[in-house]
């Protein structure tokens, strides 16, 4: 026993799994029985069941047992809708087709709102499904909605009371826990800037695992339904802030190998870091729960009061590593402010009142801090009403396999057609290589639940005995799918379906092979309707996004050049990187809301990539004078095109889908000679670079093999050897 119960913690470390089958099991069976033999409705126990089993089993709702207690009870007029419609449009083969196209695809399309709608989706289909089969019956519709009623309210009530799962961390947790690790390294760079030589050795104990507990933010190391992918403004918000957080911690990986000996403005930058360090575990205080909402006052203070400071600094005669430190400051301090915007915007703060001095809060990184939540879902919905959108390719999809399998089960008569489209439903992916990798489990487990559904039918038993199975077999079965895989899933689910039908209707052992003779037709249309409709799936669109926003970043950074160092006039490539960037968020977090192997390259590195060109030009467009570095034209093209020219790189390895060749190391480039007798525009021009050399190295970052602990604790080490 004591082995069985430890294999099972391997599998199912909190038993989430178990608990959940076990609600759902008690929650359908004692609805299903109620209605069956107390009420003796044998109308309204199918929906009680199937209405349990389709939130309770088909989707996936997170947070706490409360909010997803609240998740059920508010889709329940959805549920009674589809009911409803269902009812009604089955008057005829046709009327129930067109019903489940139009609703196959609306219900599919709103999952472009985030995970959560995703999540609900399946559960949505089935109680349109399973009332638009025959016989076409209105008058038995009040009784199918107090089905469905009474099991919505009662898997509320056992969310909350019957085995509640412990309630996930949440991705703010996540989120600050990644920020005070980063805030420590922070104080360790500034301790060592102060003159503590154990600085550097305090940041090679802390790095480590702040890269960990950066890494963990990607969104592919968490389920798909814990993501910041939705529509609204936090969710976007806190997302922004994570990848502020991960450029944060690759600038205090900088700036820990730059030597601080005689660099100018050494005390201005100490002070800056440190104030920095502090806004940054303000943030991840608010972020775990424990402390109040930051401000921006603090850090705003600091930058101004640490630009005075380089202003009265002659930068003459210093080369130019001597300057590097102060602008790498400069842009920490920077990326600290956009973190507790980002934040307070994500806790509800208006965007004029999130920041009394708003540098960045304007259209750009945070053009959706001034939109409200329904905007920000209708323009969701409507930047991806196009058929280049993976939202709409994947609901068509689905829509069309529906409305085919619910015309030929009408037009073959198949009883049980219902059994088509929920083969629909369990075998068909986003794309047709997913699609073909559940057939064969799918079909295995269905054809030996049959085949054991076919001998329990061969034997005339007491009905008695089908009451006592049907808990036990559903709880099973609920458990085997995340346990044991969806071939023993399907398998138990067929028995489930056996016998609930056993106790309404005159059943016999061909029931069985009216399950096999279904299920091999939704395969089918699943696997040929995948083959045809858009087979790539999710990321192909992912690939062609993004691929458009490194193109058109790596065009913002010539651009930007050309103004700050030639005077030229802007042109259009910041206001097309901004709605290129958009567009490829849009597709990564739809990405995010579907099942993905784990991908080789990082994503949300690729986009921080392009974020970081952009806000770091609007930022250097509106802070320094443009025009003024035409002594050093020269080299700062040529260092801008090396740059540039990596973007182009790697969006056209993205273009092609070639993540091998987007992962590819690219040499690097010759040295350049800089000048040093410019005066203040010394410090523009260090600015620039330190903008270049951090661009440079985020693209080269993409690849998706992020460092591990050991191999940045053994570079932080050799960087604190070798200040001793």
């Amino acid at each position: 026993m004591s082995n069985v119960m430890q294999w099972l913690r391997r599998k199912d470390p909190q038993y989430r799994a178990v608990r959940r089958a076990a609600r759902v099991a008690l929650v359908a069976c004692l609805a299903f029985y109620f209605c069956r033999y107390v009420l003796g409705d044998a109308k309204m126990a199918p929906y009680a069941l199937f209405g349990a089993v389709a939130l309770g089993a088909l989707s996936q709702i997170p947070g706490s047992p409360k909010q997803r207690a609240a998740t059920i009870i508010a889709v329940l007029p959805v549920g009674w809708a589809l009911v409803s419609l269902g009812t009604l449009l089955s008057i005829t083969t046709w009327s129930a087709t067109l019903g489940m196209f139009v609703l196959g695809f609306v219900l599919s399309f709103v999952g472009v709102g985030g995970p959560r709608l995703v999540g609900l989706a399946a559960g949505m289909q089935l109680l349109y499904i399973l009332p638009c089969f025959p016989p076409y019956d209105p008058g038995s519709l009040l009784v199918r909605l107090e089905g469905l009623t009474l099991a919505l309210v009662m898997l509320a009530i056992a969310e909350l009371f019957l085995w509640p799962d412990p309630t996930p961390p949440t991705y703010s947790r996540r989120l600050g826990d990644a920020v005070a690790s980063m805030a420590g390294c922070l104080n360790a760079v500034a301790d060592y800037w102060a003159g503590d030589p154990k600085g550097r050795t305090r940041l090679a104990d802390l790095v480590p695992a702040a890269a960990d507990l950066a890494d963990q933010l990607r969104p592919s190391r968490m389920p798909p339904v814990m993501r910041p992918a939705s529509a609204g403004r936090r969710d976007r918000a806190l997302s922004s802030a994570a990848g502020t957080a991960r450029l944060m911690l690759g600038r205090t990986l900088d700036m820990s190998a730059a030597d601080a000996k005689d660099a100018i403005n050494l005390p201005a930058s100490t002070r800056l870091l440190r104030e920095a360090a502090a806004c940054a575990e303000a943030a991840s205080a608010w972020l775990r729960g424990t402390g109040p909402l930051p401000g921006t006052e603090e850090i705003t203070a600091a930058l101004n009061e640490f630009r005075v400071a380089r202003m009265n600094a002659d930068p003459n005669g210093r080369p130019s590593e001597q300057l590097h430190l102060s602008s790498m400051a400069l842009s920490t301090g920077e990326f600290a402010k956009q973190l507790v915007f980002a934040i307070r915007i994500s806790a509800g703060v208006p965007p004029e009142h999130a920041d009394p001095t708003p540098v960045e809060a304007r259209p750009g990184a945070f053009w959706f801090a001034y939109h409200k939540t329904p905007d920000l879902y209708w323009h969701r919905l409507k930047e991806n009403l196009t058929p280049r959108s993976v939202a709409f390719q994947g609901a068509l999809r689905l829509a069309v396999a529906l409305a085919v399998a619910r015309l030929l089960a009408g037009e073959l008569d198949l009883s049980h057609g219902f059994w088509v489209l929920l083969t629909i439903l369990t075998v068909l992916r986003t794309s047709a290589a997913e699609t073909r990798s559940t057939l064969r489990p799918a079909l295995v487990g269905t054809v030996g639940g049959s085949i054991a559904a076919a001998v329990l039918l061969l034997f005339p038993l007491d009905p008695l005995v089908y009451i006592i199975a049907l808990p036990i077999v559903t709880l099973i079965g609920f458990a085997a799918g995340p346990l044991f895989g969806l071939g023993w899933g399907q398998a138990l689910f067929t028995l489930v379906i056996t016998l609930v039908f056993a106790q309404v209707t005159p059943v016999d052992w061909r029931i069985a092979e009216v399950r096999v003779l279904d299920v091999l037709l939704g395969a089918a249309i699943g696997v040929l309707i995948g083959l045809f409709a858009w087979p790539r799936g999710g990321g192909g669109e992912l690939y062609r996004a993004t691929g458009t926003f490194i193109a058109t970043s790596g065009e913002v950074i010539r651009e930007t050049i050309g103004v700050m160092a030639q005077g030229k006039t802007p042109g259009t490539a910041l206001p097309r990187a901004r709605r290129a960037g958009q567009l490829a968020e849009a597709s990564f977090a739809l990405f995010q809301s579907e099942q993905h192997p784990m991908a080789l390259l990082d994503w949300q590195a690729t986009l921080i990539s392009g974020h970081h060109a952009v806000r770091g030009a609007e930022t250097l467009i509106r802070s320094c004078p443009a025009g003024g570095l035409l002594p050093c034209v020269g080299p700062l093209t040529v260092v801008a095109a090396d740059v540039a020219a990596r973007y182009d790189r790697r969006a056209v390895a993205l273009f092609q889908g070639d993540e091998e060749l987007a992962r590819r190391p690219i040499p690097e480039p010759e040295p350049v000679t800089w000048p040093t007798d410019l005066g203040q525009d010394l410090y523009v021009i260090a600015d620039l670079r330190v903008w270049l050399d951090g661009l440079r190295e985020d693209i080269d970052r993409i690849g998706g093999t992020p460092e591990r602990a050991d191999s940045v604790r053994e570079r932080v080490a050799e960087l604190a050897d070798g200040a001793q």
